[in-house]
């Protein structure tokens, strides 16, 4: 039978009490107000008044649940404070939850204004301008993968069941992952990059080709005492030697070994795109982006952002609650 996935009417409140005081259970009295059994039950419980099932308290109950439902979105638009805070979190490429979390991270645990309710704000006639800087939810979908002939090409590789610790638990910093970004066919020039396990802290550079994967890893990792390095099974890696650092490989056909420098990729997609030829981007475009990434709060961060992490200070605010 059809269910009608809409909230209860007054009048169905009263039909529901009275086929309760009749004795019929969920499922028939779901059936008659053609309402899913567990909607019912929901209803039931919610509209209880000294155990007993009470419509006109159950229909005021669910008027006020309503009012302050609408009420979130318009908490941000009543406080100026608060919505220019929005705005500047939102033009900084933040996130609602990252917004949300770091305002509660700065008023030592009091929630300010939830996820829920930047969004509500963003919807409505007030914020719709500012939609457009919400990232994308789309998500893309995993390619089919070739089947390839097994090649030993890297000598004397470790796999990663040999890192530290602190490597594997993520509970030490400069424990790096690095790739090289996938680019159209036909491209020549691409772009590695090396991510922190610990701190999310992410390099990138872009290099001529492919081949000179290696070289790039080493201008990026250069300046940083690095303690191990987790590559993939590309053929751009043979030469990982010349790194000299402690590297280990993941095992082939695995890429998912190495899922912060996967998932920092996707992140990055934000502002290079799948089909992007990077000769439109110049390093100091692609610095750009790398910057403001590590200076984006993270909700496994505890909100704190990458670079906070990595360089181990402690959250800085301004006066209006904002990152400095």
């Amino acid at each position: 039978m059809y269910m009608r996935h809409t909230h209860f009417s007054k009048t169905e409140r009263f039909e529901l009490s009275v086929l309760l005081k009749k004795g019929y259970s969920a499922r028939e009295i779901g059936l008659a107000l053609r309402k899913h059994h567990s909607s019912v039950s929901r209803e039931t419980i919610r509209g209880r008044v000294c155990g007993i099932y009470d419509p006109r308290k159950a229909h005021h109950k669910a008027v006020v649940r309503r009012q302050a439902s609408k009420y979130q979105g318009m908490k941000v638009r009543e406080r100026p404070f608060l919505e220019q805070i929005v705005r500047q979190g939102l033009e900084a490429g933040w996130t609602p939850e990252q917004i949300a979390g770091r305002l509660r991270e700065a008023h030592r645990g009091h929630t300010i204004i939830s996820a829920k309710g930047i969004y509500k704000w963003v919807y409505s006639v007030y914020g719709q301008s500012w939609s457009r800087y919400l990232p994308s939810r789309q998500y893309r979908q995993k390619r089919r993968r070739k089947k390839k002939t097994k090649k030993a090409l890297i000598p004397n590789r470790i796999f990663i069941e040999k890192r530290p610790i602190g490597a594997a638990h993520r509970s030490r910093r400069r424990h790096f992952e690095g790739d090289a970004l996938g680019v159209p066919k036909g491209t020549p020039e691409t772009l590695v990059g090396a991510v922190d396990r610990a701190s999310r802290y992410f390099l990138a550079i872009k290099i001529a080709r492919l081949r000179y994967a290696i070289e790039g890893y080493r201008a990026l990792l250069a300046p940083i005492a690095v303690r191990s390095f987790t590559l993939d099974n590309g053929v751009e890696n043979v030469r990982y030697e010349a790194l000299g650092v402690a590297t280990y490989f993941c095992h082939p056909y695995r890429s998912w070994e190495k899922p912060t420098i996967e998932n920092t990729f996707q992140r990055l997609r934000r502002w290079i795109p799948k089909k992007a030829k990077l000769k439109d981007y110049s390093g100091e475009e692609i610095r750009a982006i790398v910057e403001r990434m590590n200076r984006t709060p993270r909700k496994c961060l505890k909100y704190r952002t990458p670079q906070e992490v990595f360089e181990g200070s402690r959250l800085i605010f301004n006066h209006s609650g904002c990152c400095i």
